[in-house]
Parts: C-alpha cells; structure tokens; sequence
C-alpha cells in the first residue's frame, strides 16, 4: 500500500478530484499516473485530540488495507489512481464497521472498488 506524503498530491487530488461524501467522510479520486493507487487520509485538529485523529487514520487504513485487492484503476485507464480522505467530525466515536462501510460506499460510487 502506497500513501500520499506530499502536499501538493493532496491539492491536486482536492482540485482536480471527483468527490464524494458521506457522514464519516470525504473522499477525492484522480488519476496519478502511476501503475498503482496510493492512498492518503486527512483529519483535522477540530475533530479531536491526536488520540482520536490517530484512530480514525488507522480505521480508515486498516479499511482500505483489507480491501485494497479489489480497488482498480479508473476505467478505461491503465493508470492508478490518488485517493485523498477527509475524516468529519462525526467520525469521532464511529466503530471500526462504521467506518469501513462509508470507505468502500465511496470507492464504489467512485468506481474504482468491484466487489468479489
């Protein structure tokens, strides 16, 4: 698994991205032109201590870690694709299943995860 580090992916996927939301999260999906998908997760302080923000970036990666063989390129495309996930303020307090349930919607409805 692959993460995104640089601030500049972040505002490239944030700009040129297709979004989606819902009451945990957000997400943005663009291409990066590389042969993989790379992943990066973004709370903020206003969600909660660092104890609260850390917990949400291992769900939401411990998620896509157990789901990431069935999370494909865009279609049409050989390229993969920067994924950039926000966390919200109600994911504070969401279970590990919470969680999981709103990633893989999001990727769905982003078209790069295929149930097996």
């Amino acid at each position: 698994m692959e993460s995104l580090r640089k601030n500049e992916d972040f505002r490239r996927c944030y700009r040129t991205g297709r979004s989606g939301a819902n009451q945990y999260l957000v997400v943005y999906i663009c291409k990066n032109n590389l042969d993989y998908n790379r992943i990066g997760i973004s709370v903020s302080k206003k969600i909660g201590n660092s104890v609260v923000r850390h917990r949400i970036c291992r769900l939401v990666r411990e998620s896509y870690r157990l789901h990431e063989g069935n999370c494909e390129p865009l279609p049409r495309s050989h390229n993969g694709c920067d994924i950039a996930v926000v966390g919200r303020r109600s994911a504070n307090g969401a279970s590990y299943h919470e969680i999981e349930t709103a990633l893989l919607s999001l990727l769905k409805t982003g078209k790069i995860y295929r149930e097996s």
